[in-house]
């Protein structure tokens, strides 16, 4: 069992017969009564979202989850095909329950997927990863880090706010965790 004030985000628990991801949680403090925690969570079988409050002290069950590293192969459809690369069994999920991370993808990478017994229930994508400026502003001469910035469009369809200085075709190392502009990827 785990209490509600120990659940972060990315942890996976289990109530009433449904298991929930935790996509953000927040201690909060209202003026007047007991501290309680705010929570967006997410049913990982249908998909859908919602925002709640927990005391700090409920109990729920912590779901046991397995992790396996497998090779991402192609999208078909609606469904992603990834592949165990020790058994070489393959696995499918459906991408609108993994769309956030698909804008990371590239074919051939490798991830890791969940499990909760037999049953798939999502991914995660490594904490960093190159991807190619497929569409940008031109470049500014003379432009410095520390400018504003511009939108530039990955190779997956991600769009990243990056420096006035970085131009289409260029490799960028972006953070998964966050969905940001690291640095210019070694060549």
């Amino acid at each position: 069992m785990i209490a509600a004030s120990d659940l972060r985000a990315g942890m996976t628990f289990i109530q009433d017969g449904k298991l929930i991801k935790v996509l953000d949680a927040s201690h909060h403090k209202p003026g007047k009564g007991n501290t309680v925690m705010r929570m967006k969570l997410r049913d990982v079988r249908s998909g859908s979202t919602y925002d709640t409050t927990f005391r700090p002290d409920e109990k729920f069950e912590k779901a046991m989850m397995e992790t396996k590293a497998v090779q991402y192969l192609y999208s078909q459809d609606d469904v992603a095909i990834f592949m165990d690369l020790e058994t070489y069994e393959q696995y499918e999920l459906p991408i609108s329950t993994i769309e956030a991370e698909m804008k990371y993808l590239l074919e051939n990478m490798e991830v890791k997927i969940q499990f909760y017994g037999d049953e798939v229930i999502g991914l995660t994508p490594p904490t960093t990863v190159v991807l190619k400026v497929v569409e940008t502003q031109p470049s500014i001469k003379g432009a410095t880090v520390t400018g504003s910035g511009k939108p530039a469009t990955m190779e997956t369809g991600l769009v990243v706010n990056v420096p006035d200085f970085i131009e289409e075709g260029e490799m960028l190392e972006i953070n998964t965790t966050e969905g940001t502009y690291q640095k210019r990827a070694n060549k």
